[in-house]
């Protein structure tokens, strides 16, 4: 008889399923002549294979699980040359395995399902009978449960509300009269979770004591301590007053429902912890001084305590005396000196990092403040000299340079090498660091005395002035706001002053005056403005204009430079430029081209490096480096020469009298507007 295909389903992955048992003779106990032994047959349809599985019980005491591997079963004899097939098959009934009869009670509903569709004539099913084992250990575990319940102590709810909350409590303990006794400092927990403690000793540096993990182990401590030991099973939760014959063979037993037996402990609880209060563990008397913040508001919120006054214990320890440094001696620098005194080891002063990988170079942008400075002396030789003063904004220090001039008489050159400047009038020999001079000391107009030696600042270049505004925060006097507010303190008498010195110089209403006139407004104000306070004013409300550089100029400039200097890499720089380009197309941006002038060592200033790139520069801020190379090479494009004061106009180190955007005109009605709130009808006033 051919095996029916059930839709969606192979035969080679169905699996019949019966439920048996099977009885098994116990003869060595009085208390079950046999057992009955549940367990599943498995009939696997692809090859007629048969596997016995009985499942587990909790504490049965038997090896169970597999008790036949699967394979092929023969047929019991004489007809053990055949094997188990699906038509041997069916509820109750019995079914030899190597000699072994299993009763086959029930299936499941696949079974069922499949033996129906196989035209077999299932039989209803059997129940299993009862194991008298299994029967009777029932009996005797419900002997065993009280007909009342137990007394509930439920400590999840508390577990879980006060899970990893501790209250921390600073104790001392006074050992000064046993022997060889000190005080200590003890540091308490309580765990809320469970009404646990731990205690912590605070061991102190060169103290002689050995830091011991614990000073106690967590755990709940008695009140009423030391206490004498008990015997095992003294201490229950309910106690049996008789028992009468063996447990589960018809004995019982009593509980003291009145717990006269019982041994009640007292134990340290939340509420019996409070700062002034005195403690017993385990015969040392401990004083609780005072708690943390999460106890302090624990308390608070629980109990309504206010008062967490901390109970003084002992004297306070003096103070840490200062370490004391000698004074510099002389050698070296200051800083070096210092780091000489603070280990047997010498290490070299360390430097601010972070500023340096800040405010160091990048790119074309320096970071380096320039300014114009005179000598301020009687010598009429020292009065026309100039000098620049960079200061260095990456690790705070000046150089000063004087730049040649004509028939002056002095060599020019550097006139103050790079480094941190005292400020004037502090002593030498101390212990103390000095003070040095910062970017906020040096504007236009300030006084500056570099070792000995006055200097007056007189103008600074582009991006001095820019970068202190883009500052604002860190120079005052490039501050716009701080520098109107300056000026709106004036009284009325001189705001009208202004406006009549406006109407005065603007006599055609144009709305606009020759800075050189604001200038002198500003300074002859009561409102004590510096130079570069005025400068700011003009800067903000000026009309500039940025000149326009010739090419032709720029490029003459530049080959001189190049050509002073030797520079013939013009080769060299059009294959770097080449492999930068990975297009093809024969741009680069401004940023490639400055890393590769970089590379070789392009000799030419920040400023005449920006003002060529600028030049070069298509709409998408691009240059055309074959049209770059081509005019800077002095040697197959020679560009024209140019006179030699132009050429110091454009040399590499800034002179102070470079081409730099000036002002000229002020924008007067925008200053009334902001000073005085309005700038209309000024020729009224």
């Amino acid at each position: 008889m051919a095996l029916p295909m059930l839709p969606g389903n192979s035969v080679n992955r169905n699996v019949l399923c019966f439920d048996a048992y099977f009885q098994e003779a116990v003869p060595q106990r009085r208390e079950e002549k046999y057992r009955v032994r549940k367990c599943k047959i498995y009939f696997y349809l692809e090859d007629d294979t048969i596997q016995v599985v009985e499942p587990e019980l909790k504490n049965s005491g038997i090896p169970q699980g597999t008790l036949i591997r699967r394979h092929r079963i023969p047929l019991p004899a004489p007809k053990d040359d055949c094997f188990y097939n699906v038509h041997h098959f069916n509820i109750n009934q019995e079914i030899v395995f190597y000699n072994r009869t299993f009763m086959i009670t029930d299936c499941d509903p696949f079974t069922r399902n499949f033996l129906i569709k196989m035209g077999v004539r299932l039989i209803p099913p059997a129940s299993t009978p009862a194991d008298p084992y299994a029967t009777h250990r029932q009996e005797m575990e419900e002997n065993m449960k009280p007909l009342r319940p137990y007394e509930r102590i439920d400590t999840l709810k508390q577990f879980l509300e006060h899970d990893r909350k501790v209250l921390r409590f600073y104790c001392y303990w006074n050992d000064t009269e046993s022997m060889f006794g000190d005080s200590r400092e003890l540091i308490l927990h309580y765990f809320l979770a469970d009404d646990t403690m731990e205690i912590y000793e605070v061991v102190l540096p060169n103290s002689g004591r050995d830091a011991v993990p614990k000073f106690l182990h967590r755990g709940k401590l008695p009140k009423h301590a030391p206490i004498p030991k008990h015997q095992p099973g003294e201490i229950t939760d309910r106690t049996v007053l008789n028992v009468f014959g063996p447990v589960g063979q018809g004995g019982r037993y009593i509980l003291d429902s009145l717990k006269t037996g019982a041994v009640e402990e007292e134990f340290y609880k939340d509420c019996d912890l409070t700062i002034g209060g005195v403690i017993n563990v385990w015969g040392r008397r401990m004083l609780i001084c005072d708690c943390d913040n999460f106890t302090k508001e624990y308390y608070r919120s629980k109990y309504g305590i206010e008062d967490f006054t901390p109970v003084s214990y002992q004297a306070s320890f003096p103070p840490k005396p200062a370490r004391q440094v000698p004074p510099y001696t002389g050698f070296g620098s200051e800083e070096d000196s210092l780091c000489s005194c603070q280990g047997l080891l010498p290490k070299p002063p360390q430097k601010d990092f972070k500023k340096l990988m800040e405010k160091d170079r990048q790119g074309l942008v320096s970071n380096v403040l320039r300014f114009v400075a005179k000598m301020l002396t009687d010598s009429p030789v020292d009065k026309e000299r100039v000098f620049i003063i960079y200061f260095y904004l990456s690790d705070d220090t000046i150089a000063v340079f004087e730049p040649p001039q004509r028939n002056s008489g002095v060599i020019g050159g550097k006139f103050l090498k790079r480094g941190q400047v005292k400020k004037p009038g502090q002593e030498l020999f101390k212990s103390e660091m000095s003070e040095y001079f910062t970017a906020q000391d040096l504007y236009v107009g300030a006084r500056l005395d570099l070792n000995n030696q006055p200097f007056q600042l007189l103008d600074a270049d582009e991006f001095t002035f820019s970068y202190m505004e883009q500052h604002a925060d860190e120079f005052p006097k490039a501050n716009i706001g701080t520098i109107i507010s300056k000026v709106k303190s004036i009284s009325e008498e001189e705001q009208k002053k202004v406006k009549q010195f406006f109407t005065m110089s603007d006599p055609s209403s144009t709305g606009f005056i020759p800075y050189e006139s604001f200038r002198t407004l500003l300074a002859e104000m009561d409102v004590q403005l510096s130079e570069h306070e005025i400068i700011t004013l003009g800067r903000n409300y000026s009309l500039r204009e940025q000149p326009e550089v010739d090419l032709s100029l720029v490029l003459a400039v530049a080959q001189d430079q190049l050509k002073k200097k030797n520079f013939e890499n013009f080769t060299d720089m059009i294959r770097a430029f080449t492999h930068e380009d990975r297009d093809r197309s024969g741009h680069l941006s401004s940023k490639e081209a400055q890393i590769i002038f970089k590379a070789f060592r392009l000799p030419l200033s920040d400023d005449l490096q920006r003002a060529l790139l600028e030049k070069f520069q298509d709409e998408s801020e691009k240059i055309d480096y074959h049209a770059f190379l081509s005019n800077i090479n002095w040697r197959e494009n020679p560009a024209p020469a140019v006179l030699p004061d132009v050429t110091v106009k454009f040399d590499a180190d800034w002179r102070g009298d470079a081409a730099d955007p000036a002002v000229k005109t002020i924008n007067y009605l925008l200053f009334l507007e902001d000073v005085f709130g309005s700038a209309t009808n000024i020729n009224d006033s």
